[in-house]
């Protein structure tokens, strides 16, 4: 593997959640909410539908706005910054794969819309996008189509997709839902180890407990647009904040 994937290769940061309200047709998704995500950390979302997750999600990545509070990178805000210009990697539930594409194109999607004087040479491209196939372990696939893939298979083409452009953190909204039990455990050890990897720092929205406690560094359990408590996962089992937290974890 290409040595520009150690650690070193990929600017990682901290992500700066202040006070952060956010409403939809009068009904108040984030209430003010602060969280803190210090660089090179995975840090699980976790709470039961409808408590702000997938909000919060979208307003740190830019595809939604806050109505209130600052999203800072490092200390530089960028609140009202537009996703393009974010750069981050996002892996949604559904894949979100281009059918007509192949494998190797749809990891290197990213890469082929950048501006013309970003845009890397068809060498350098190719060399990435195979570097990518061997990280997610799909060496040899980058021919194939979408439908000629298992769906862990084409969530793993989703997650090369994501990291294909080196972003500064990764974004992810519940990736494994729509996978079996199996699977789902296998792609949990392989997105941990390519997060150790890469040095990322990582975002990862989920409503199983299981899934946060054995993913995360640290765990955000959300309520009613609210943390209810945010630490390391032994903390929070040892020490729960509230009844909710304690009821939720039962």
């Amino acid at each position: 593997m290409a040595t520009g994937w150690s650690r070193g290769g990929i600017e990682t940061m901290t992500i700066t959640v202040d006070t952060v309200s956010k409403e939809f047709d009068g009904h108040s998704a984030l209430k003010g909410l602060s969280l803190n995500v210090p660089d090179g950390t995975f840090v699980a979302l976790l709470g039961p539908s409808g408590s702000g997750k997938t909000t919060l999600l979208r307003i740190i990545a830019g595809l939604a706005f806050a109505d209130s509070g600052h999203i800072l990178f490092d200390g530089d805000d960028v609140t009202d910054v537009p996703v393009q210009q974010r750069n981050i990697g996002f892996v949604f539930q559904n894949y979100a794969l281009f059918r007509h594409m192949s494998i190797a194109e749809n990891i290197a999607f990213g890469l082929d819309v950048m501006k013309r004087r970003h845009r890397p040479k068809k060498a350098d491209r190719a060399a990435r996008v195979e570097e990518l196939l061997g990280l997610v372990r799909l060496d040899g696939l980058g021919a194939r189509y979408p439908t000629q893939l298992s769906g862990g298979q084409r969530q793993r083409v989703a997650l090369a997709r994501a990291l294909a452009r080196k972003p500064r953190f990764l974004l992810l909204d519940e990736p494994f839902g729509a996978l079996d039990a199996k699977v789902r455990h296998e792609l949990r050890g392989a997105l941990r180890t390519i997060h150790d990897q890469l040095g990322l720092t990582s975002i990862f929205v989920t409503h199983d407990r299981e899934e946060a406690f054995g993913l995360a560094d640290r765990i955000a359990i959300l309520n009613d647009g609210r943390i209810e408590q945010y630490g390391a996962p032994d903390e929070i089992t040892a020490a729960p904040a509230s009844d909710f937290v304690r009821e939720f974890l039962q």
